[in-house]
């Protein structure tokens, strides 16, 4: 699992023009899934996210949390996230869980964030989208999180 996540003073997104999830200053989470992942990896990400220390203190330094500010997260599938780009000019997606497996892998994440008390908004699997935020800082993160080997190793 791969989330880029973006610290955001507000963020909305569209799908045919209608906004489907708004937020204010919160966390903007693009989420990506491998074929591999499960249960572990949504349950490790969506309890990481809240609690990432990427919001200013009082003096300035980055040492809150989402749950320390009371903001929220606008989360949107981004399968492209696992666009291999190391042979040729055009993409492989083929370690990206297949769309029916990520759909649910979706659905299942966003109930896991929301089990976390983080205020979720979210965009349409699947759908074009338009996300317009205006980041914060900026400050931006990859966060990974990869499902087991074969075999159990990691």
């Amino acid at each position: 699992m791969r989330c880029v996540v973006q610290r955001v003073a507000r963020a909305e997104v569209r799908v045919d023009g209608n906004v489907t999830g708004r937020i204010g200053p919160g966390l903007v989470v693009l989420a990506a899934f491998a074929a591999g992942d499960g249960e572990a990896e949504l349950g490790w990400m969506a309890a990481k996210l809240p609690d990432l220390r990427l919001f200013n203190d009082a003096g300035g330094k980055i040492n809150r949390s989402l749950r320390d500010v009371g903001g929220a997260i606008l989360l949107v599938s981004q399968f492209t996230l696992y666009g291999d780009c190391r042979r040729g000019n055009r993409p492989s997606f083929v370690a990206s869980a297949p769309p029916a497996r990520a759909a649910a892998l979706y659905a299942r994440f966003g109930e896991l964030l929301r089990g976390q008390g983080a205020p979720v908004a979210e965009g349409v699997f699947g759908a074009m989208m338009a996300v317009e935020l205006v980041n914060d800082g900026p400050v931006t993160l990859i966060v990974d999180r990869e499902a087991p080997a074969p075999g159990g190793g990691r």
